[in-house]
């Protein structure tokens, strides 16, 4: 019998095939106590599975293909960390010293401890990372057993192979890319898990947070996967499969007319040009932003450069990245954000703090203006790769003005020893600032006066207005960029910036939602960042936008308070 699942839709479009069914059963653990003589070989037992653990990683690591997404190196990065952090390599060891027990059970009380801290965290994407200990701790696990955390996806039938798991990691998304599957879905995951960002740079249907779409399906059974609607069909019927076919074709035309549009330049129907940058987070990423008619990088995210290696960056290597984007870019902008570290995201070489709620502390520019020499080495090799290209500097996470006023300091300092160094750099080097925090928002005016330009972070922006976890079953449907409140503030913040003639962009995924584009550009938005994958939907709107015609609809939708009115108005506007 026909049945309908719903969950959370991620990269778009529609897949029919067979479901492959990924086993995921929960590992046994056994306890059993021991002599104090055998401590020190359980230790060393234990110790031996770690290694094991990072060598796999490791492994994967070397064989990235070429063209995946470079999230994926950045998920394997994460797992290498949390793997070499003391609370899963070495609080372990004591456990078995201080309970004389087994290596699997004292594994099994730490993951206990850490899931439970995870359980009280209520900032969305950290809370995600519970997903990514318990992968890491299933390796552990699974190298103690003897066994191969390596093992291949099951290989597809035919070509038309759907995955389905209870969730995939980062090493398993490794493996998919070469496994020719043509979509998948997840029982679990939310918008910002791993599963979810690596989908959108796939850019292949995917439907997550299912809930029991492993109990419901069954192998081999033909199922279909709507990545608009967030729907999974399971053994439909023949009219049911005819009209998913004409969609399915439907939206590949669709798809295949976008790179009609590549070389054409992002203009209004009524004659306004709009800027469309790329997010990218490693150097080679600029390919695929000029690959996809990208006018510039609109968001380089350099704590990527810190998270993939085990030392901190020297000043050298961090110039010929930021040189090598630089000199890829040509004349073409591009935006590096200054080190957003913190929340989740702690390299291998920085000692972690624990925090009551990391989303709220020493993150950003906050842990810059901290730790000032790691600021200020960043800033020279900013500086220094200025000379090769059209370099903007990038700041997250203002909440203050005074912070800017801190940042000029530096900024100055640094600039007049590369001088006395006789170093060329761009000297009018623009600065703007990230506009994620609803303080920032509203007092946007202030900050404008003292920077060059602003980019809106709306992620976080609407997590913070709202005070929604998008992960969390019992509130995630509030999180909603519809919100009359997140209306307005972006109106007011683009409104500000417009009549002080100041530049603003946005480089948060509403950027990057076609749905949500003559919205913004009712709005006043003229530059838009988000994921190379996404620039030609998002030109596709920008070219059969009149804005003129529009106006009358987007002044109804800022004078609403109404969410549900809002969506009405959103739907007309598209229609």
């Amino acid at each position: 019998m026909s049945i309908s699942l719903h969950g959370i839709g991620i990269g778009g479009g529609i897949a029919i095939g067979r479901a492959h069914l990924v086993s995921q059963a929960d590992i046994e653990i056994d306890h059993y106590m021991l002599h104090d003589a055998d401590i020190p070989a359980e230790q060393h037992r234990y110790d031996v599975a770690i290694r094991h653990a990072r060598q796999e990683l490791e492994q994967l690591w070397g064989s990235i293909p070429e063209n995946a997404p470079t999230e994926l190196g950045a998920f394997l990065s994460l797992h290498i960390m949390l793997l070499n952090d003391h609370t899963l390599s070495r609080e372990p060891r004591d456990v078995i010293a201080a309970q004389k027990c087994n290596a699997e059970w004292a594994l099994q009380q730490q993951l206990d401890v850490l899931l439970a801290q995870f359980d009280e965290i209520e900032e969305e994407y950290l809370r995600e990372r519970r997903t990514d200990v318990l992968q890491v701790a299933e390796r552990i696990f699974k190298a103690l057993a003897g066994h191969d955390a390596l093992s291949p996806l099951p290989v597809p039938h035919s070509g038309d192979g759907i995955l389905v798991a209870h969730d995939l990691s980062p090493a398993d998304m490794v493996l998919f890319k070469d496994s020719h599957y043509v979509a998948f879905v997840t029982d679990v995951g939310g918008p910002t898990s791993h599963t979810a960002i690596l989908a959108r740079s796939l850019d292949l249907p995917s439907v997550l947070a299912l809930r029991h779409a492993r109990a419901l399906i069954r192998d081999g059974e033909t199922i279909i996967v709507d990545g608009v609607n967030g729907t999974v069909i399971v053994d439909p019927d023949e009219a049911t499969l005819t009209e998913y076919r004409a969609r399915q074709e439907q939206w590949q035309v669709k798809k295949d007319a976008l790179q009609g549009i590549l070389k054409k330049k992002a203009v209004t129907r009524d004659g306004t040009e709009i800027e469309l940058f790329a997010n990218i987070e490693l150097p080679e990423d600029s390919e695929q932003a000029l690959a996809n008619g990208a006018n510039g990088v609109g968001l380089f995210r350099s704590e990527f450069l810190f998270l993939k290696e085990d030392d901190l960056p020297t000043e050298d290597e961090q110039f010929e990245a930021y040189k090598q984007v630089a000199q890829a870019m040509g004349k073409k902008p591009t935006i590096i954000r200054t080190i957003d570290l913190g929340k989740d995201k702690i390299p291998k070489w920085q000692e972690e703090v624990e925090t009551p709620n990391p989303a709220l502390g020493l993150t950003g520019i906050r842990l810059c203006l901290a730790e000032p020499q790691l600021f200020r080495t960043q800033l020279r090799a900013l500086l220094r790769a200025s000379a090769f290209g059209k370099i903007k500097l990038l700041i997250p996470m203002l909440s203050n003005v005074g912070e800017v006023k801190q940042i000029r300091k530096h900024l100055n300092e640094v600039a007049a020893q590369l001088k006395e160094e006789g170093v060329h750099f761009d000297q009018q080097i623009e600065l703007g600032g990230m506009i994620e925090v609803p303080a920032a928002a509203v007092t946007v005016a202030s900050f404008l006066a003292q920077l060059d330009f602003v980019s809106i972070g709306t992620n976080d922006l609407i997590q913070y207005t709202l005070a929604v976890d998008r992960n969390d079953d019992a509130v995630n449907h509030l999180y909603d960029p519809l919100h009359p409140a997140v209306i307005s503030l972006l109106g007011h913040v683009i409104d500000t910036a417009n009549r002080l003639e100041k530049p603003v962009s946005m480089c948060g995924e509403m950027a990057g939602d076609p749905a949500l584009t003559r919205l913004l550009l009712g709005l006043g938005l003229r530059r838009f960042s988000m994921l190379p994958a996404q620039l030609l939907k998002v030109k596709q709107q920008v070219l059969t936008t009149d804005l003129s015609k529009i106006q009358p609809l987007i002044a109804r939708m800022r004078d609403s308070y109404d969410t549900e009115e809002l969506r009405e108005l959103l739907g007309q506007l598209n229609g």
